[in-house]
């Protein structure tokens, strides 16, 4: 066996038994080839961002109902002010009329029955739907405490959580595709100086896809404010005994 075809080798042995877990940078996958003379290596990088959501969309529903004394009209006057109390109380702690939706109202009327099929009681409601669409993410939660109180003014409520996303993923794409690409080539001069090779230059790049999950979670990526971004590129480098 030639000093080529041992160090060649060894280097295979090395890349598939030794694992990296460190700053940002890991191998799951190394592998040796010897094709017209070229030694190559491939490694995978590790990049990953802690951003913070630019967008948040909120929905409040709120509801008023009556018995079979109820009158039409003035159960929708009760519709009414409640709605333009929940969108004062929005307003209030900072939202613009551009940011608040005011969604349809639904009505819905039911009769009761008796065994005799005799209507014995009725029930009438309308239902509404208040949608915020803001990038004053912050405000969201306050604003969530201010809507709470409006419970004990007899507003009935149901406040969905918010959603909240990360729009700007083009800004911060390129300068993670470095990170990455850099974190690829540190984990191949690892290997690469057990066995007393070099790592040349790039002879391929695949890019893996970009994944956003809310901080801290394995996936999910709408209940929190702050979300961790991050994308694996796998890279083939030209390796030099």
């Amino acid at each position: 066996m030639n000093k080529n075809n041992f160090v060649g080798l060894v280097f295979a042995g090395a890349l598939l038994s030794i694992g990296i877990a460190a700053s940002g940078f890991f191998i799951s996958q190394t592998i040796y080839k010897s094709k017209v003379g070229i030694n190559i290596a491939e490694a995978k990088g590790l990049a990953e961002r802690r951003v913070t959501s630019d967008r948040a969309n909120w929905e409040i529903r709120f509801l008023v109902s009556g018995g079979a004394d109820t009158n039409i009209a003035n159960l929708y006057k009760r519709y009414e002010a409640s709605q333009q109390t929940i969108v004062k109380a929005l307003k209030k702690v900072g939202f613009a009329d551009k940011e608040i939706t005011l969604n349809a109202a639904k009505y819905r009327g039911e009769n009761f029955r008796n065994d005799a099929n005799i209507i014995v009681d009725k029930y009438f409601s309308l239902s509404g739907g208040i949608e915020i669409d803001t990038d004053k993410v912050a405000l969201v939660g306050s604003a969530q405490t201010e809507i709470s109180k409006l419970i004990a003014e007899g507003i009935s409520l149901d406040s969905r959580p918010p959603s909240y996303k990360f729009t700007k993923l083009n800004e911060i794409k390129p300068e993670m595709l470095k990170e990455a690409t850099r974190n690829a080539r540190i984990a191949a001069m690892t290997f690469a100086e057990n066995v007393g090779a070099k790592v040349g230059g790039i002879r391929s790049a695949r890019q893996g896809g970009f994944n956003i999950v809310d901080a801290g979670a394995e996936y999910g990526d709408r209940n929190k404010i702050e979300k961790d971004v991050r994308v694996v590129t796998t890279v083939s480098f030209y390796i030099e005994n």
